[in-house]
């Protein structure tokens, strides 16, 4: 008899930690599968609408262009030209190879990148071509360069588009953005954001 006493407890307490457990996972379910998304969405569309929805950046027409978040490829020379992408700025495959400076594929990929600069921009000496336009960032989607990186760009672009290098030397300056915080990272230029204000000035 305390046998079968004993199995019906156990089956009870069996029974009851099940239900238990059961009713932990659907209130686990409701709360962080529909409870919490719904009030961090709420909450980000509420407080921060345009970060939400992806940083997107339009032309004046009203059209999105793309996101002040992902670098885009510039190969018209009239522009200002972002990073190096391993990945031709492919959002879906970001990433970049991660060889170590010596590295023969790395040496030659970058070596290819100077002599493209040279055949670009033939007034700028190689000596004043900042390393991060011919090395890879480590995304492959950077959308910023630094104001020297922009700079050095303003004469090959003044060139084929007529606006003076005042101008374009003005411009980057408008949209070189400080360290966050005034600490962290260091002053950049949105590349996407750029062409974009240059894209405004040659329709003048």
């Amino acid at each position: 008899m305390n046998n079968i006493a004993q199995e019906g407890r156990d089956e009870r307490s069996g029974g009851a930690v099940f239900w238990i457990a059961l009713r932990a996972s659907l209130l686990f379910i409701i709360l962080c599968g529909i409870v919490y998304p719904l009030v961090s969405t709420g909450l980000a569309q509420l407080l921060f609408p345009d970060q939400a929805n992806g940083s997107l950046l339009k032309d004046k027409d009203g059209n999105v262009v793309g996101s002040e978040l992902i670098g885009q490829p510039f190969t018209d020379p009239s522009y200002f030209q972002g990073r190096v992408s391993s990945i031709d700025y492919k959002a879906e495959a970001s990433g970049s190879n991660n060889y170590a400076p010596s590295n023969p594929d790395m040496l030659a990929r970058t070596q290819a990148s100077i002599e493209q600069w040279r055949r670009d921009n033939p007034d700028v000496p190689i000596d004043q071509l900042p390393i991060a336009l011919v090395t890879n960032s480590g995304s492959g989607l950077d959308p910023h360069i630094t104001p020297q990186s922009a700079l050095v760009q303003v004469p090959r672009i003044s060139k084929l588009t007529g606006i003076s290098t005042a101008e374009l030397e003005t411009l980057v300056g408008q949209y070189t953005e400080n360290r966050d915080l005034g600490v962290f990272g260091d002053r950049r230029v949105n590349v996407l954001k750029l062409n974009l204000a240059l894209k405004e000035m040659l329709k003048k």
